[in-house]
């Protein structure tokens, strides 16, 4: 994603969620007519691979959401951050930081999450390594709260979004969002594949890489 990983960019500088997840769908765009991707989304990641299956349903032979977002077809994709925010308070993001810059017309929202957060939150049962790293690199980050593509209900629809095959891969001892929550998410999207990893903070690809592999290998296997 933008400003995100190796992109140079810096959050405020990314105007748009379609921006922010142009690289995603540049890359399944580029997918050979005759061949179909499994998709695999994190956290508010899952956001921008719900755009993709609306952009490219043909393209994308199952998607995967690890402990990660899943919008409804027909709601606005803020929904999930809405009704997370009713479970939650102030104190819940810790030593997490919010930074408004711009206009009152256009604000921009920066987020940088705080030490504090990062262990107790979100690397809780990764190997201490994982959480020294993620301390170090961690960058900021937004949710386009205000953004059309992510306030609109009429962007993600049944008819392509939803006509996608999907799989849920619970983070069972997530402590940022719980893993009744993560499954709430999925019972908005009919037909979702629930898939739980026992042991496995947020970042399940480090707590329990093994274990996230062999589903993902399985997925790949079953809808390719």
């Amino acid at each position: 994603m933008a400003a995100c990983g190796a992109s140079p960019a810096r959050a405020e500088e990314v105007a748009s969620f379609e921006e922010y997840s142009r690289p995603l769908l540049d890359a399944v765009a580029a997918l050979p007519p005759a061949e179909k991707a499994v998709l695999v989304g994190h956290s508010f990641g899952g956001q921008s691979l719900a755009l993709a299956m609306e952009r490219y349903p043909e393209k994308v032979a199952v998607a995967v959401f690890v402990s990660a977002a899943m919008p409804a077809a027909g709601k606005a994709m803020t929904l999930v951050l809405e009704q997370f925010s009713q479970e939650t308070g102030p104190d819940f993001y810790m030593d997490c930081t919010l930074e408004t810059s711009g206009d009152r017309q256009n604000p921009v929202e920066i987020l940088q999450l705080g030490p504090q957060y990062l262990a107790q939150r979100l690397y809780q049962l990764s190997p201490r390594e994982d959480l020294n790293l993620a301390m170090a690199k961690v960058r900021s980050s937004r949710w386009f709260l205000n953004d059309d593509a992510t306030m609109k209900g009429n962007v993600l629809t049944a008819e392509r979004y939803g006509a996608v095959r999907r799989v849920c891969v619970v983070a069972e001892d997530d402590a940022s969002w719980s893993a009744d929550f993560q499954r709430r998410m999925a019972s908005w999207n009919p037909g979702t594949e629930v898939r739980g990893l026992q042991g496995a903070d947020p970042m399940a690809m480090l707590s329990k890489p093994r274990e996230l592999s062999e589903v993902l290998m399985e997925m790949a296997d079953q809808y390719s």
